[in-house]
């Protein structure tokens, strides 16, 4: 209790600063809710089963789904701690999200992070109606701040034939629901320095509504060199300006920074876990060096949706960003100007008049553009010296889509698509050699799919489905840390084949959703080291992946509010990966038939939500998460782990007019050592990034 009320005392200042802002904020809200014209309804109580919506197409009941899809929705963000996403992602099987240092974010959907060495890759992400993923194939996650979204659908497995390049699938992220008033400030503080606040604010008018979100969030993180800090604003703007038009506005800007204390050997892990990456003979340490990253974003867009009779539907989006990325490292000092403009339309002809036969055919095309400006310097104790490098890149991503739906009778639901990609880039080097403009273009590559679910009875469904993957290098790739262009690398594809079944009892109730899938990806593109930490990327033969992925939901128990225990919910997800590496070969080493790099076998995440009279309700939630292999050898191995969560506290307290939400949090309740986020296949056997231990936060919430 000392520690915390030393780390109150030092966060005094910063409070007063900002409040009399945070003041001129609240009054804003409140002259804003004057304007109003809807009422707030009830909030419902019973959890129906969930219907998913993707990207621009319709509702549809999860038991008529032709694809494995988890939904996180309102309640599970809830119950998760509000200053990361990676334990709310974790919950959903076939995922895994890692955190090396606060900021630092990995995600992979039923594959591995051997082209990851931090970021996202081979993944699409879009947010409300805007690829988030730019032509380049970079995505940057961490910049969002975990309170500013709604609601989160994971499409696992290729998604090529709609989303465009991708092998590993597709996130669509929801930030409103757009269907009551809200006005809420939220402060969350904890172990090691974490502060975060954040302020919301939606309001329904007659024809126009539209949110505010704005968030702080600062660490100083459990390692040497690992403190955080991020400034959000986002806003959201939705205006019906005819009975069948409606206009869509969505902005974001985020300052993002955050320390990098690098990987340690596992001596150094025994050592002192909480250590920064030393000094070697030969290379400087992170904390000499000011290793981190730096992301001032801009990102914009706004979409068009027009209904032209009961059949025709006709959507465009138009979107960009600008990316200001700066990057001290051991070796050296990276800095990015980034940019992104892109389109993306589609038309959707629906005709449900004959009962037996309904149908959606969507045809669109989506095409971005993005430049990189790179330019490499020497790093003199965190300030960029000589030039060592510098290059210009434009890449180029368009493709075409079809899909047509076809529901028989409410029993076979029959999907049939694809898409035609185009991708290339151009790249023109100044320093240390000069090229002039050359351009790379990769061959069109066509992208089926068919997939089918069969509705043997009302609450319970089999499934089925072929697809291709197809995901090019991206620009971090083609042009690594080595400061090198690589014009050898090879888009990789495979296809992907699956089976699942859904059964949903709502007389329970209870839900179960299994999925069997085998993956074949050729021409894997992976990451190397150089002795300097320098990394690059190859092709080097390819994965077969075989897996498992089972989730269910059942509510134990419903009763009246006035009951003491009036609601307790279980929930469990597992995932089984048999992942091997297919004709896999680095130089003289051949790896065909070792396990892959960065994927555990077992993964399991329960949880239990308990829901007490008064308001009150305790979450706890299990992660059990097998030995990972971290290099192609599989000489090398992460050791298993139990984490543990726990949360407790008031939800949704009436007071007059104001509702309380407070919670106190427990991460790592069994005081776990463990890495939540290894270096894969790194130099001088540098794997080892230490998570927190057993660590608390507390957090408080208003709205009026």
């Amino acid at each position: 209790m000392e520690l915390f009320g030393e780390y109150l005392l030092n966060r005094v200042k910063l409070t007063i600063l900002s409040l009399k802002y945070q003041l001129l904020f609240i009054f804003t809200l409140c002259w804003f809710s004057g304007f109003s014209q809807v009422n707030t309804p009830d909030s419902t109580k019973i959890l129906e089963e969930i219907t998913i919506t993707t990207y621009g197409f319709p509702n549809r009941d999860a038991n008529r789904l032709t694809n494995a899809e988890s939904f996180i929705g309102e309640n599970q963000i809830r119950n998760q701690v509000q200053s990361s996403l990676v334990g709310l992602l974790n919950i959903a099987p076939g995922v895994r999200m890692e955190e090396r240092s606060p900021g630092s974010y990995r995600l992979s959907l039923r594959g591995s992070l051997l082209r990851s060495p931090f970021g996202i890759r081979n993944i699409k992400i879009y947010i409300d109606d805007f690829p988030l993923t730019d032509a380049g194939g970079n995505t940057y996650l961490n910049l969002l701040d975990s309170r500013s979204l709604h609601s989160i659908i994971l499409l696992k497995g290729p998604q090529s034939s709609i989303f465009g390049a991708n092998t590993g699938g597709a996130i669509l992220i929801r930030t409103s629901d757009y269907r009551t008033n809200q006005k809420e400030i939220n402060l969350e503080v904890g172990s090691y320095g974490l502060f975060h606040q954040t302020v919301k604010l939606v309001q329904l008018l007659k024809d126009y509504s539209f949110s505010i979100n704005a968030a702080y969030q600062q660490s100083d993180g459990y390692r040497e060199n690992s403190a955080l800090k991020r400034k959000y604003f986002q806003t959201s703007h939705q205006w019906s300006y005819s009975k069948n038009g409606q206009l869509k506005i969505f902005a974001f800007y985020s300052d993002l920074s955050y320390q990098t204390p690098g990987g340690l050997t596992e001596a150094q892990l025994l050592t002192n876990p909480k250590a920064a990456r030393p000094a070697t003979p030969l290379l400087p340490g992170a904390i000499t060096q000011q290793a981190g990253i730096f992301n001032e974003t801009f990102f914009a867009g706004i979409s068009n949706s027009y209904h032209f009779g009961a059949h025709l539907h006709y959507v465009t989006a138009l979107f960009g960003n600008h990316t200001n990325f700066k990057n001290p490292f051991i070796t050296n000092f990276e800095k990015r100007k980034e940019g992104t403009l892109g389109l993306r339309s589609y038309l959707n002809y629906r005709n449900y008049k004959n009962l037996a036969q309904k149908y959606d055919i969507y045809f669109g095309v989506e095409g971005s553009r993005s430049s990189s400006k790179i330019r490499n310097y020497g790093n003199d104790k965190g300030i960029p010296s000589l030039v060592l490098a510098s290059d210009d890149l434009l890449a180029k991503q368009d493709f075409a889509f079809l899909k047509v739906n076809i529901d028989f009778n409410s029993k076979l639901m029959l999907e049939l698509g694809t898409s035609l990609n185009f991708f290339g880039y151009h790249y023109e080097s100044y320093f240390p050699t000069v090229i002039t403009e050359q351009k790379r273009s990769f061959k069109a590559e066509l992208m089926p799919k068919l997939a089918l679910s069969y509705a043997l009875y009302k609450d319970f469904s089999l499934r089925g489905s072929i697809g291709k993957g197809y995901a090019p290098p991206t620009l971090a790739e083609v042009r690594a840390s080595d400061n090198v262009i690589n014009t050898n690398l090879q888009a990789e594809a495979g296809w992907n084949y699956e089976a699942g079944l859904h059964y949903n009892n709502k007389n329970l109730p209870f839900t179960i959703d299994g999925t069997i899938f085998y993956f074949n990806l050729k021409n894997a593109i992976v990451r190397r080291l150089t002795a300097t930490d320098e990394e690059y990327f190859i092709n080097a033969g390819g994965t077969k992946q075989l897996g498992t992925e089972l989730q269910t939901l059942w509510d134990i128990f419903m009763q009246s509010d006035e009951m003491f225990i009036n609601h307790i919910k279980l929930t469990n997800s597992f995932t089984y990966n048999h992942f091997k590496f297919d004709n896999f070969k680095n130089s003289a080493q051949d790896f065909t038939g070792n396990n892959l790099t960065g994927v555990p076998r077992h993964t399991v995440v329960s949880g239990l939500e308990f829901r007490f009279r008064k308001y009150l309700y305790l979450f706890a939630q299990h992660n059990y998460t097998s030995a990972i292999p971290l290099n192609d050898a599989n000489a090398v191995y992460a050791r298993k782990y139990h984490l543990a969560d726990m949360k407790a506290g008031i939800r949704d307290w009436k007071i007059g007019k104001s509702t309380f939400n407070f919670s106190i949090g427990i991460n790592n309740l069994f005081n776990q050592n463990y890495s939540l986020g290894n270096d894969l296949n790194a130099a001088n056997n540098r794997y080892f990034n230490p998570a927190p231990m057993r660590n608390y936060s507390f957090d408080l919430g208003v709205r009026f």
